[in-house]
């Protein structure tokens, strides 16, 4: 394992609440662990496209977690996100990781490119809002992996994908300009975050 994080962010990391993962979450994750070992063992390479509609919340915050916790558990993967349309990376989605321990740097305006780091040596990840098929992500044989249900049941058919996997979120926007906002957006940045480590711990024990 990769233990060369932030302080800050290996603290959040120690106290994602995996052990707080409900029952009825772990289909999917088994489904997630199952494709992604089984990529692994046929010596196909692992790249997951995280789609939601706007790609601004749940889907960016499902890329940064899948990349990290692949990272961190060395798991051979690539992760990438989309969206139907392209809005950007909502700023306090943005703030939800950098409270978590994250460095971010911003580049441009509209739809800025951030540039994610878990560590000094990492290598960044590139968030900024995007449709699923934009140059940036692969054009086949990836993953598709729906993190919300309006992109989930709008979408039946995304050209390229060699398999497609529901792993559907509550959207923290519900809760913009409201008192619990800043709660809100951690506590659903550190569920995807949970489950995603949960995913690839899982996937590390069998492989």
């Amino acid at each position: 394992m990769n233990r060369n994080f932030y302080p800050k962010l290996e603290e959040t990391i120690s106290n994602l609440p995996i052990a707080d993962i409900p029952e009825n979450r772990m289909p999917a994750i088994e489904e997630m662990v199952k494709f992604i070992s089984l990529k692994i063992k046929k010596g196909e390479e692992v790249r997951l496209n995280f789609i939601c509609t706007h790609n601004s919340r749940r889907s960016q915050f499902s890329q940064i977690w899948a990349q990290t916790a692949a990272d961190y558990y060395g798991i051979p993967a690539n992760c990438y996100s989309g969206g139907v349309e392209v809005t950007a990376f909502n700023e306090r989605a943005v703030q939800a990781i950098e409270r978590d321990g994250f460095q971010v740097s911003k580049s441009g305006n509209g739809n800025p490119v951030y540039s994610v780091r878990w560590g000094e040596n990492s290598f960044p990840i590139l968030a900024f809002s995007k449709v699923y098929d934009d140059k940036s992500n692969p054009q086949s044989g990836f993953t598709a992996v729906m993190t919300c249900d309006h992109a989930d049941e709008n979408c039946p058919f995304i050209p390229g994908a060699d398999a497609r996997i529901a792993f559907r979120f509550e959207d923290p926007k519900a809760f913009d300009d409201t008192e619990l906002e800043g709660e809100k957006y951690t506590e659903r940045s550190h569920q995807i975050g949970a489950e995603l480590f949960l995913i690839f711990k899982k996937v590390k024990e069998l492989i």
